[in-house]
């Protein structure tokens, strides 16, 4: 077996996928995307494509070794990303052809389903107490919302406040045994996240995200040590050596390497098992699309330090497309009492509805981040 082309398609909502096709008529999906940098992203799908023509597509691991070490320059979010998805991709093409789901592959599911939890409340929060009613109403038993807005470095406790009332109204609307995620999102930095976690941990949440920006991960043990919330990141590093002096340094609870990002399959379940000796817990980053998903899980089962996923649907970000509508059967993510279950197709475990993809894909998109200022106009961390 050979491979003949790999093809991306940006797709609405903020999406990038990518099929790879073989000379025996099995193809792959991957999902590459750094979010507001797709075109980006697929340039150097197209690049990597060169040395992949022709090449055997079950030869995953030497194929990610060459992809990653066969340019002068390696790592960061364009280059890691590429190699994602084209990875995601092998796997489904292998998988495919051995007729087994890829967990089959990497020894076998631990786990036949994983919790997971649902967005609320935007990007500036609102009216997040109603979001939450309505999610944990729809059978979720955990949620995650964006904490902070614009913080300065030092800023006013009218600010704390404000957060402090949306997490606690969340708390209120929900009960106390729904677990809460509270993500900074890198909008917090070092001085005031001392302050933030102190205040917030009256309501026992279940983990808070990324206090402070990834580059300033050795501020992770100084902030724990001011709270007992189990401390979460990781969405913005792509390889295992980026991880490695995040759990070297200590302050992290739980790592959240995205699969689309960090290198795809085979590096994130590098990845997940180097946490698993530093005893840390693996939540997989994933505010994606459906082949993005599908991967997340296909590792979700064979990882022991899993335990918990994020998923997409009905989050603020899928405006016009949602999660299930680029799926033939939307149905294999079985979605119940606040889990989902491992898919045990072939390959990824999902059927792509290409006629929607190209269909989508002429629409295509521009999606970029917003830019936030400070109230005295300078940058503002989104």
């Amino acid at each position: 077996m050979k491979i003949t082309a790999l093809t991306t398609y940006i797709v609405p909502p903020r999406w990038l996928f990518l099929k790879i096709e073989t000379d025996e008529g099995i193809s792959g999906w991957g999902e590459p995307i750094v979010e507001g940098r797709a075109h980006t992203t697929a340039t150097a799908v197209a690049e990597l494509a060169d040395y992949l023509i022709g090449k055997d597509p079950f030869l995953i691991e030497d194929h990610w070794t060459v992809m990653y070490r066969g340019g002068f320059y390696r790592g960061g979010a364009v280059h890691m990303s590429a190699i994602a998805g084209i990875d995601q991709a092998l796997w489904d093409i292998k998988g495919k052809a051995l007729g087994v789901p890829v967990h089959q592959l990497l020894g076998g599911p631990c786990r036949e389903r994983i919790r997971v939890y649902s967005w609320v409340g935007g990007d500036r929060p609102s009216d997040v107490a109603n979001a939450a009613r309505e999610v944990v109403a729809r059978g979720f038993t955990a949620v995650k919302m964006n904490g902070a807005e614009e913080l300065q470095f030092v800023d006013s406790h009218a600010k704390i406040d404000a957060i402090l009332a949306n997490v606690g109204a969340v708390r209120d609307a929900v009960g106390p045994h729904v677990g809460i995620a509270v993500d900074f999102h890198g909008r917090v930095h070092r001085p005031m996240a001392k302050v933030l976690v102190k205040a917030l941990e009256p309501f026992k949440l279940m983990f808070i995200e990324e206090p402070v920006l990834s580059e300033n991960a050795e501020a992770l043990k100084e902030i724990a040590g001011h709270c007992s919330t189990p401390i979460a990141l990781g969405e913005r590093l792509f390889s295992r050596w980026d991880f490695k002096h995040v759990l070297s340094g200590g302050g992290v609870d739980i790592i959240q390497p995205d699969p689309s990002h960090a290198g795809g399959i085979t590096e994130t379940r590098k990845i997940a098992a180097m946490a698993e000796a530093y005893d840390v817990a693996l939540a997989l980053h994933c505010p994606l699309g459906p082949i993005a998903l599908a991967a997340n899980l296909q590792l979700d089962a064979v990882c022991y330090n899993a335990f918990i996923q994020e998923q997409s649907l009905g989050i603020h970000y899928n405006q016009g497309n949602e999660l299930l509508d680029y799926v033939k059967d939307p149905s294999v993510f079985a979605y119940q009492d606040g889990f989902i279950a491992i898919p045990h197709g072939p390959g990824l475990g999902i059927e792509i509805d290409e006629d929607v993809v190209r269909r989508q894909a002429a629409q295509g998109h521009r999606w970029r981040n917003p830019i936030w200022r400070h109230a005295d106009g300078s940058f503002a961390e989104w």
